[in-house]
């Protein structure tokens, strides 16, 4: 009797326990929906991430997973494979954040690169080994990213890598894996794969070496670009020059302001000026500042319209086209020369072939150097005259410039009367900047850059000399690369403004002044 009443008080508390469990399954079921219901999704997903971490800091649970898996290649659609490009960027990304101090093994490539000067000199690369990884911390939080040998057969595919860049592991593929705890998915996805390709950009664009290319026929041939101008050497007018940085920094930033009004994003600079005064310098320092490949355009290789639509086809972003001494080109003279009656002698003028030149009216300037050549005919029966002033403006201004994002146009001009106002516009030549001769202001900047002085003895009378004489910084500069000594460079200079003063002035004048500075020789 007494172990029956033992055993029915067991069963009456099993009983109430599981009546208690229901009611609160019940209940949780209700508020449940309830939450569902009232409380909205950023709540909910706040209290079940504040939930699991304090029951994760109990060691009730462990933490769920996530893991990418990031391959050199994928299969494309139709035949063959198609590049990953966050492989790429992600091994980019890794190589700046690794720490050699803090890693117990880790792979060192050295690639042959060149300095700002040009001089050859290595550069580091370090990378993830297969077997190897490390800790990335975005915002609070972990990312664990590790180097995984991928099995035969099945990996990412071999992947070549490209000159300079280091090899993947020797003769082994491998794959990157990119784990994270499960409640991270849509941030990992969202914002740190994002981040990753951004700032993989902003190390190649850092690490990169500039490229100046040069066209022939259709092609573009490129080769490193070392010119050292900055617009801190540059020899200018310092206002001027303040002028056009604000107004590159302004246009490098206004990527969503050009989608929204609907123009390409590009622009054009006219610089001109007399020969010597550092329009090319001007264009290499704007090249330097930005960070953009130069693209220097020869016309006189350029025999169809079409051809100039293929090479602003095969032109990057971020880059700066440039056609210097653009009034040398026949059919960029202005329309009236064009159209103006032939001498005797001289070829017709004909603006819908680009094979005449314009006649020379303009007697103290020099004759424009016409590009025609003599009349043949392709295999498409095109004429091979060379481009037409439409087809330059098209060029610049047309449907086809808009192939590209980011790009500055530049021409320059010893003679800007000779251009067509077509070519001279807002719209295609939005800032025109004149080169002049050199001032006082530039005159110290190239005391500065030659011989780190601030002043000198000689300063005064070169002050009151160039106000007075038209000499360019090209001039000036080679008066002050004669000697390393600023004394004898600063004197070479002064005798040549005094040489050029006395030239400028009217015979009578000369004879006095040579006169007076014989008698000062005599006492």
């Amino acid at each position: 009797m007494e172990h029956s009443g033992v055993g029915g008080q067991a069963v009456d508390a099993y009983r109430k326990a599981l009546a208690t469990a229901a009611s609160a399954a019940a209940y949780a079921v209700m508020a449940r929906g309830v939450a569902r219901e009232l409380l909205p999704p950023e709540l909910r997903a706040a209290a079940r991430w504040a939930s699991s971490a304090l029951l994760a800091r109990l060691g009730r649970i462990k933490k769920e997973r996530r893991t990418l898996v990031v391959r050199s290649q994928q299969a494309a659609a139709g035949a063959g494979r198609e590049e990953n490009l966050l492989f790429d960027a992600a091994r980019t990304y890794l190589a700046s954040r690794l720490d050699p101090r803090a890693m117990r093994r880790l792979g060192l490539t050295l690639a042959r690169a060149k300095d700002d000067d040009g001089r050859a000199t290595w550069r580091k690369v370090l990378f993830l080994e297969p077997g190897d990884s490390t800790v990335d911390v975005f915002d609070g939080v972990r990312f664990h990213w590790a180097c995984v040998e991928a099995p035969s057969g099945g990996g990412g595919g071999k992947k070549k890598a490209r000159r300079g860049e280091p090899g993947t592991g020797g003769d082994r593929d491998f794959v990157l894996e990119l784990s994270f705890d499960a409640e991270h998915t849509e941030f990992a996805m969202d914002q740190y794969v994002p981040f990753v390709m951004e700032a993989a950009e902003e190390v190649e664009e850092r690490d990169r070496a500039l490229k100046i290319c040069m066209n022939e026929g259709r092609t573009w041939y490129r080769v490193n670009h070392h010119h050292p101008a900055t617009f801190d050497t540059l020899a200018m007018d310092p206002d001027l020059k303040r002028r056009i940085v604000d107004d590159l920094d302004l246009f490098a930033g206004r990527r969503d302001h050009y989608r929204r009004i609907g123009k390409a994003w590009k622009r054009g600079y006219l610089l001109y000026g007399p020969p010597g005064t550092g329009k090319s310098s001007l264009v290499a320092a704007m090249a330097n500042h930005l960070r953009y490949d130069l693209y220097d355009l020869d016309l006189s290789h350029v025999h169809l319209n079409t051809s100039l639509q293929w090479l602003l086809v095969g032109m990057s972003s971020r880059s700066i086209l440039v056609i210097e001494d653009i009034d040398c080109c026949s059919d960029a003279m202005s329309r009236e020369d064009v159209k103006a009656p032939a001498r005797a002698g001289d070829g017709g003028a004909d603006d819908e072939t680009g094979n005449g030149a314009a006649s020379d009216s303009d007697a103290p300037l020099p004759p424009a150097k016409s590009k025609s050549k003599s009349k043949s005919k392709d295999d498409q029966g095109f004429s091979a005259e060379g481009v037409t002033l439409s087809g330059l403006l098209n060029f610049i201004d047309g449907l086809w410039s808009t192939s590209g994002e980011e790009r500055i146009i530049v021409f320059t001009t010893n003679y800007k009367d000779r251009l067509d106002p077509a070519l001279l516009r807002p719209g295609r030549m939005d800032m025109h900047i004149y080169m002049g001769y050199c001032g006082w202001d530039a005159f110290k900047t190239l005391a500065k850059n030659y011989f780190l002085i601030d002043d000198h003895a000689l300063f005064p009378e070169i002050q009151a000399l160039l106000a007075e004489v038209e000499v360019t910084p090209a001039a000036v500069s080679e008066m002050l690369l004669r000697s390393d000594d600023p004394g004898v460079a600063l004197k070479g200079l002064k005798e040549l403004l005094e040489e050029k003063k006395q030239e400028a002035m009217p015979e009578g004048k000369q004879g006095e002044e040579g006169a007076g500075k014989a008698e000062k020789k005599g006492e």
